[in-house]
């Protein structure tokens, strides 16, 4: 068998412990840059800039903030290096209707094949992004060390790339509200009340609300008890807990799932620059596998208001 090697981009949000421990070569950074003239390379882990100053960098009023991909070039690059070691790639991306990320990795791998006919490059669009994408590249690693060709991967990841599901609260609603998703008289509202809105992603890798909870105890409750009734097979299943700047909250999460659903393991992780820009503070949530996301949502919202009227 031809060797190969998985290579995610930095939106997949694995930190180090969990890339040593599914052995994780490599993945590919992008850029976040800040209206105060700053620009970083975002990696999976925090060398670049503190989880403390990143956060609060966001949350200052007077900063924006944006993240760009790797270039063409920088793609380019990356992948040749790997073809030229006689590898075949199986690149993973964030969703790309979210990003331009994997239009241009696409455009990379299809100049590398040129060169190098040999090399077999597959770029998977996740349909995810942030912790889901993560939860995609675990299996896909452990499938790797079992043995699993690169096909055989593959075949896996198209086929239930739409089972990942996630929920949580986020409990900063100032941020949501200075990205244009709700208005800073009901974010400001929100955070008085205390209330937590809590989403599912859609076919496409977008978050939708399904409900709000009132409470950080509330919403963890909800939230372990969505996962039970949606995940399949959960003594099976790895779940990832990730959060961003909500630490003590994960690991809350991660014993409550643990003692509550049984999973075969819960990973907890930082949501790390690439993706924190645009999920913003506060957010806490699982990612596992259940049935395939329904269109709109609609299984999702039905299991939430069945959960919410206990």
């Amino acid at each position: 068998m031809k060797k190969f090697i998985i290579l995610p981009d930095v939106t997949c949000d694995l930190s180090e412990e969990i890339r040593k421990t599914f052995g994780l070569e490599d993945y590919i950074e992008g850029y976040v840059h800040f209206s105060d003239g700053r620009d970083l390379k975002t990696t999976l882990d925090w060398s670049k800039i503190s989880r403390e100053e990143f956060y609060k960098t966001l949350s200052n009023k007077k900063i924006q903030a944006s993240t760009a991909p790797a270039s063409p070039e920088d793609y380019y690059e990356f992948y040749k290096k790997y073809a030229e070691q006689g590898y075949d790639i199986l690149a993973m991306s964030i969703s790309s209707k979210i990003s331009s990320t994997h239009n241009v990795a696409c455009g990379a791998a299809e100049r590398v094949k040129k060169e190098y006919p040999d090399c077999n490059i597959y770029c998977f669009d996740s349909y995810k992004m942030a912790g889901a994408l993560g939860l995609l590249v675990i299996y896909a690693l452990q499938m790797k060390n079992d043995g699993k060709t690169m096909d055989e991967i593959i075949a896996w990841l198209e086929e239930n790339k739409h089972r990942v599901h996630q929920m949580g609260p986020i409990d900063d609603l100032i941020f949501v509200a200075r990205r244009g998703r709700i208005s800073m008289g009901k974010a400001i509202m929100g955070n008085f009340a205390g209330v937590k809105p809590m989403g599912d992603c859609n076919r496409e890798g977008y978050v939708s609300v399904l409900t709000k909870a009132k409470g950080m105890n509330k919403a963890l409750a909800l939230t372990v008890e969505y996962l039970k009734a949606c995940a399949t097979d959960i003594e099976n299943q790895i779940v990832l807990v990730s959060h961003s700047d909500r630490q003590t909250y994960a690991e809350t999460l991660a014993e409550m799932v643990k003692s509550q659903a049984n999973p075969k393991d819960v990973l907890i992780c930082d949501v790390f620059s690439g993706s924190g820009t645009n999920v913003g503070p506060g957010m806490v949530g699982v990612y596992f596998l259940g049935a395939e996301i329904s269109e709109d949502l609609a299984k999702e919202k039905a299991i939430i208001a069945k959960l919410t009227e206990k």
